[in-house]
């Protein structure tokens, strides 16, 4: 089956082709067949493009929507510029899944999309203002395209977190707040944690059932959570992505009173203030220079900024800090796993947020860890009582399975 993953955002989208198929024995096979971005949607797109073969390309088209972006993007598919020879016309797609960002209470899991569950991604729009109306455009943008007879699936990041319990997801906030409001933690990143859960124990040669690890997806955004059985039970994000650990450009935790403080003192609505958390905080805030990692580390290896250095550290502390906690909610773990895109590509942030934990039993193997890169590894010392481990997500990838398995009804993975 060749799934057209895709993830739209107000500007931009992200896509994916993906053939893949369920064998009998439950076994799932897949073959990529292209991949790709589209940036500054609404004017003079630039679209990044790249098939199995590994050739790129990257050229531009006005595309005044996300309508216009996927009706261009499957002709250009299509045609014989791609390199993509399974797809010759818009039939030769046979299902479309896309990435959620959230499901509320409404959606424990992945779901076909029909009438129903369109009107539940849009009764979740208060709780996702800035994304589920970009998904929404990006479902309804298939319909026109595709029709109503091409399968589409919902993958929902707060899927994975709906088996975090009560204790851990109620805020100490009046009850009253969470019954009338739905206030409560939700967690994002569930499809990367619930990947490379997924690989880990597949690595390991364990069950579900015997899978107990914390996951850090570290990237632009960043979270970290608890799986114990196979099942999230405590994740750093909350209601929106912006509790928990310091990213790029959000502040993760921080003393709720100080956001009055800030409106009063600077003089700004909630609404900026609200933005100046969002999007000017985290490592961009404490550095003044950026929200990107690898050039703050290129900085600091140059100049040793004092402030580039405090962003780093006060990013490395918050994981451990979540990592310490975790272990105690949990009563202990057998592994950390590291995922996104600093998780997988920076050996000095993992080893420096793996820094002291010898009293958990987690020491870091140097060389182990220097040449884990962009792939599977287990990077911590053969006498290690708490295992690390890296490993890159792939949540297109589980989105095209998931939209596989929806379709033909099979049960939830275990």
């Amino acid at each position: 089956m060749n799934v057209l993953v895709v993830n739209s955002g107000s500007s931009s989208l992200k896509f994916q082709v993906i053939a893949t198929g369920l064998e009998r024995i439950k076994q799932y096979t897949d073959h990529r067949l292209c991949r790709g971005e589209v940036e500054g949607i609404g004017g003079e797109a630039i679209i990044q493009f790249k098939n199995q073969q590994g050739q790129s390309q990257k050229f531009t088209a006005p595309l005044r929507d996300i309508s216009a972006v996927l009706d261009y993007l499957v002709r250009f598919i299509a045609s014989d510029k791609s390199g993509v020879p399974e797809i010759k016309n818009t039939g030769d797609i046979n299902a479309v899944g896309h990435r959620v960002v959230h499901g509320g209470e409404l959606f424990s899991e992945s779901a076909l999309i029909d009438d129903k569950v369109l009107r539940g991604i849009e009764d979740c729009i208060d709780l996702a203002p800035l994304h589920n109306p970009n998904n929404i455009k990006g479902i309804q943008a298939a319909r026109e395209l595709f029709g109503k007879t091409i399968p589409q699936v919902a993958v929902f990041d707060t899927s994975f977190h709906h088996s975090i319990p009560e204790q851990a997801y109620l805020y100490a906030v009046p009850y009253h707040l969470y019954r009338r409001h739905h206030i409560r933690r939700y967690g994002f990143h569930g499809t990367s944690h619930r990947y490379v859960a997924f690989r880990y124990r597949t690595l390991r040669g364990l069950t579900r059932e015997q899978t107990n690890i914390i996951t850090l997806h570290l990237g632009n955004g960043c979270s970290a959570t608890a799986i114990r059985g196979g099942n999230s039970v405590d994740t750093s994000m909350g209601m929106t992505p912006l509790e928990g650990l310091v990213m790029g450009t959000r502040s993760g935790d921080l003393d709720p009173a100080i956001v009055n403080v800030i409106a009063r003192k600077e003089g700004m609505s909630p609404s900026e203030v609200d933005t100046l958390l969002n999007t000017q905080s985290g490592l961009l805030g404490i550095s003044g220079l950026t929200n990107d990692m690898r050039e703050l580390q290129a900085e600091l290896k140059e100049h040793e900024d004092r402030r580039v250095r405090l962003a780093i550290e006060v990013f490395c502390y918050r994981a451990r800090k979540y990592i310490g906690a975790f272990l105690a909610s949990m009563s202990g773990a057998d592994a950390v796993v590291f995922t996104g895109g600093i998780g997988e590509n920076s050996p000095e942030i993992r080893a420096l947020i793996c820094e002291g934990m010898e009293w958990a039993g987690l020491m870091v193997d140097p060389a182990r860890n220097q040449e884990t890169v962009a792939r599977e590894s287990k990077i911590s010392t053969e006498d290690s009582t708490l295992l690390a481990y890296a490993i890159p997500t792939d949540e297109e990838l589980l989105i095209a399975r998931d939209t596989v398995r929806v379709i033909l009804g099979e049960p939830h993975p275990s």
